[in-house]
């Protein structure tokens, strides 16, 4: 099975697209506002990090040609959702907390308990578009959005679905600055939809990039080294986990690109914008290998994945 990007959705201030992860707008750009691009209905008491990810999954659908103006447009059990994001509902939790201590248990909000669970993006996402396939959250720290991808992999190869909309998303808000210290998160969402290449022929669809090796190890060294072994090409890009946290010696010569650096904390969301940055570097003209990268910590688990110029179907 060779597995194929074939859509993919950009929501953040700075892009719109995964061409715009190469080339970010201006600094000062508004923040996204959802009802803009989707319009109002079925918004209210979605939390912002659900509201993103609604945003990105249209696009994606609709660049995979998965959806059109009459719904879905592949059997609904065919397609599966894996969602990523370490603090999506963070700011329900903190308000939860912060009234159950004031008051009681009984005083919290009833529209805050279906945002109280840690699956609600995936859930939500699954609900609005129709998508019956296999449901999965992931919440686990700094490889969570390549972890997405894995999986996406995985229920592919697995034939339990024909395509997987991948998300990941952060939003920005005062809980998640006050358990960041201050920072600031990219306060958006990204998308890939990810299938087979032979599906994607039987569509009649271009696929934008191609994925390649996928591996889980102990510390980035090993981690890219196991990525390099893999391909007969060195890479003409490498996105970074964070570059300042990154040591002199590896990969030497290959060109590197920071996508939290332009546009914040990506999190749990960073291995997909990370691949969306790959599709946009390919959009531009970029040919060859591009490694994305998470995790930096040599005793923590790091995640890589290849990808590649698209194949003409």
């Amino acid at each position: 099975m060779s597995a194929v990007v074939s859509g993919v959705g950009v929501v953040l201030p700075r892009a719109a697209s995964a061409a715009e992860l190469m080339a970010p707008g201006p600094v000062d750009a508004p923040l996204v506002e959802p009802k803009d691009l989707i319009g109002k209905k079925g918004l209210r008491y979605k939390d912002r990090a659900t509201q993103l990810a609604y945003c990105a999954a249209d696009a994606a659908l609709r660049d995979a040609g998965l959806t059109n103006e009459g719904g879905l447009c592949v059997p609904a059990r065919s397609v599966a959702v894996v969602a990523s994001s370490n603090y999506g509902n963070l700011d329900t939790i903190v308000r939860a907390m912060d009234t159950i201590t004031r008051e009681t248990a009984a005083a919290g909000s009833p529209m805050d308990l279906p945002n109280a669970s840690s699956n609600v993006v995936a859930s939500s996402v699954a609900i609005r578009f129709g998508l019956r396939g296999p449901n999965l959250m992931l919440c686990n720290g700094a490889t969570s959005g390549l972890d997405a991808v894995r999986w996406a992999l995985t229920l592919l190869e697995g034939d339990r679905a024909s395509q997987v909309l991948v998300l990941g998303v952060e939003p920005d808000n005062q809980a998640v600055r006050d358990f960041l210290g201050g920072a600031r998160t990219i306060d958006g969402a990204a998308a890939l939809v990810v299938e087979d290449d032979s599906s994607a022929t039987e569509r009649g669809v271009s696929p934008l990039a191609t994925l390649g090796g996928c591996v889980r190890r102990s510390g980035l060294e090993v981690c890219l080294e196991e990525l390099d072994g893999s391909s007969d090409d060195r890479p003409a890009l490498w996105q970074v986990p964070d570059t300042a946290a990154l040591e002199d010696g590896l990969l030497d010569g290959v060109p590197r690109y920071d996508v939290t650096a332009l546009f914040g904390v990506a999190s749990g969301a960073l291995g997909v914008l990370q691949c969306a940055a790959a599709v946009g570097w390919f959009a531009r003209g970029g040919a060859g290998p591009v490694y994305v990268t998470a995790g930096a910590d040599a005793d923590d688990a790091s995640a890589g994945l290849s990808l590649r110029e698209p194949v003409t179907v």
